[in-house]
Order: C-alpha cells, then sequence, then structure tokens
C-alpha cells in the first residue's frame, strides 16, 4: 500500500495556522503528517513552536490522518524517558494512528540548546540505547535500565501507548541504513539525491533488517519530497529560499552552525537551481506524478510532500485533487487517464 501524506513545517507557520493546514490536510484526503521537531528554526524569519505540545493539539483535531515527528531526537535535548512519555501521550489521543521517527540531531537544535555535540558514532550509539530504553518504557512494566549514557530506577509509564507504536529511524545515507534496519520498523529520508544513492540505502537497509531477523519486506521505508504546485514558480521558489535554505547546506550537522542566522548566512550560497534540483516545481500534475512514482519505484511506500507556499491551503487542495487520485490508481489505468488530463490551481 501507498502513502500520500503532508510535510508540516513549524519552521515557517506559527503553531495555531500550521494546525490549521493539518486539519484541512486530514479533511483533502492526506493519508499521514509528518512534522519537524525544531528548537529553532532554518531562518530568522521562521517560527519554532513546540512540536510535542502541536502533535497533542493536531492528534486531538483530526480522527484519520497517521501523525509523528519527522524526525525527533531523543538523545541530548530530550532524555529518552521523556520522548516515551510523550509518545505514549499522543498514542493515547491518536490511538493506531502514530509512529515515532527518530535520529541523531542536528547542532542547529542540540547544541544551542545543550551546548554538548559529540561526535557522530556517539550519537549514534545514544540513539541505539534510547530506542532500547523507549521501547522498554513502552511496555508498561518498571524499567530499571543501566546503561552507558541513560540510566532510569524503576521507571513506569502509567499511561502507556493505547497501541504498538513502529519507529523509523533517520536515513541520510548508505552508511546509516544498516542501523535503521536492525534498529528500527522502518526508514526515513529525505529527497534530492541521485537514484544510486537510495539504492545503495535500501540494500544496506534490508542487509541491516535481515541480520536482526526481521523480513524488509514488511517495513515501511518514508521519504520528504520538495514539491510546488503553483503557476508562480518563482514566488515558490523565492519561499523555499527564505525559510529553508539551511536544509541544503552541506555542513548541516557540522557544530559551527548552530544558529538561524549562521544556517541562513551559509544558505546564501543556495539558489533557486539548487532547489530545483531537489524536488517538483511545476503546475502541471502529470510531471509530479512522474516525480513521485520515481520513488515509488525505488522502494518507498510513504510519500511526505513538502511546499513552503507561497498559498499552503491551495496546495493542500490541488494536490489532494489533482495527484494524489492519478498516484492512487494502477500505474497502467494512469497512464490513460494523465494523456487526457486538464488542470487547474485554485
Amino acid at each position: 500500500m501507498v502513502y500520500l501524506a503532508w510535510k508540516a513545517g513549524p519552521e515557517q507557520y506559527p503553531p495555531k495556522e500550521l494546525l490549521e493546514y493539518a486539519i484541512a490536510a486530514e479533511q483533502a484526503g492526506f493519508d499521514a503528517i509528518d512534522v519537524s521537531d525544531h528548537f529553532q528554526p532554518w531562518s530568522e524569519a521562521g517560527q519554532a513552536c513546540f512540536t510535542w505540545t502541536w502533535l497533542g493539539a493536531a492528534a486531538a483535531s483530526t480522527n484519520r490522518i497517521q501523525l509523528g515527528p519527522g524526525v525527533t531526537c531523543p538523545i541530548l535535548r530530550y532524555h529518552p524517558s521523556i520522548i516515551a512519555q510523550a509518545a505514549a501521550t499522543v498514542s493515547a489521543l491518536a490511538p493506531g494512528r502514530f509512529f515515532l521517527a527518530l535520529g541523531t540531531g542536528e547542532a542547529l537544535n542540540e547544541y544551542a540548546a545543550t551546548g554538548f555535540w559529540p561526535g557522530y558514532e556517539e550519537r549514534q550509539e545514544r540513539l541505539r540505547e534510547a530506542i532500547e530504553l523507549i521501547r522498554a518504557l513502552w511496555s508498561g512494566e518498571q524499567v530499571t535500565y543501566e546503561g552507558k549514557y541513560y540510566q532510569t530506577r524503576k521507571a513506569k509509564l502509567y499511561t502507556p501507548p493505547s497501541s504498538p507504536i513502529p519507529i523509523y529511524i533517520s536515513t541520510l545515507s548508505p552508511q546509516s541504513a544498516a542501523f535503521a534496519g536492525k534498529y528500527g520498523d522502518g526508514l526515513i529520508s529525505v529527497g534530492g539525491k541521485q537514484p544510486p544513492i537510495y539504492k545503495q540505502i535500501m540494500q544496506n537497509f534490508e542487509q541491516g533488517a535481515r541480520e536482526a531477523g526481521k523480513d524488509p519486506t514488511k517495513m515501511h521505508r518514508m521519504i520528504e519530497l520538495n514539491v510546488a504546485y503553483t503557476e508562480d514558480i518563482e514566488a515558490a521558489i523565492k519561499e523555499q529560499l527564505k525559510y529553508w535554505a539551511g536544509t541544503y547546506i552541506p555542513a548541516l550537522f557540522d557544530q559551527k552552525i548552530y544558529s538561524p542566522a549562521m544556517s541562513q548566512e551559509n544558505g546564501e550560497v543556495i539558489g533557486p537551481d539548487t532547489v530545483k534540483k531537489t524536488g517538483c516545481f511545476s503546475s502541471d500534475p502529470q510531471a509530479h506524478v512522474k516525480f513521485a512514482r520515481q520513488h515509488l519505484d525505488l522502494g518507498f511506500d510513504y510519500l511526505f510532500f513538502h511546499a513552503a507556499g507561497p498559498d499552503q491551503l491551495a496546495f493542500l487542495k490541488g494536490y489532494a485533487r489533482d495527484v494524489l487520485p492519478r498516484l492512487r490508481q494502477p500505474e497502467v489505468e494512469m497512464k490513460s487517464t494523465l494523456s487526457d488530463a486538464t488542470h487547474q490551481v485554485v
């Protein structure tokens, strides 16, 4: 099954407005939402609400749509036991439709908030312990955990998850994919890379899953994709650069970049051509279907579409009307439909 989803950006929109878009996404027919969890935005012009408060509001304001953070770092700014509790609470508000996506973090959030930023190998080992502790606490039993980095003493969640919560692990390169397969229930990645990189990610992910005794064919693979569905492509790219240029920085996880000002300064070298190469910026629904299909063919089954604007509500309505139904059609039927397709943007 394919899940067609929306990426919510608290780095761009204030929480109440973003909540209105989440409700609109469910009403339009999107299957899932993932929402960033950042202490600071990518740009001085941006926002940065507390994602876990927002997730509770979104869970209570929706009825069908799946939702979860994309992604949370449970190793520095948060203690794993707090993430276990937060996730269990959102699960109680949204039974059977909450997921937890985890990663090793970015200096923009973790170093800025804690003044501490260990190397990648330590952060990955911390993440392994965090996953182990989170799952133990979700059992509802008392947990005394003696890890290298985290400890608990007879800790217990008295409001455990209402149903099993899958854990998806951030995988941005082939080097981290085996870890995701071994310790996660699936992976979450980002678009903009060449197909051979994703193929290697999938291969390493499946190898890690098999080594852990899992069946990788039953494990979900998520990806966030940059798109703009509008006649005014120039305005859409301008919004992308205004709020999200920092996400294109090669040194994204470097300790030197730990404030929006630093992110924005480094992001100034990013131009429209760079943005266009990482996604689909078009008013043609067929172009978006083709773009999405390429990632489905690579093995991803959750596609989170991220649009920076300039009109988020128009994007949600237009994409749900013109693109999502065609992606849900069998490919042979879709091709015949697209040959006669016409398009209007709300």
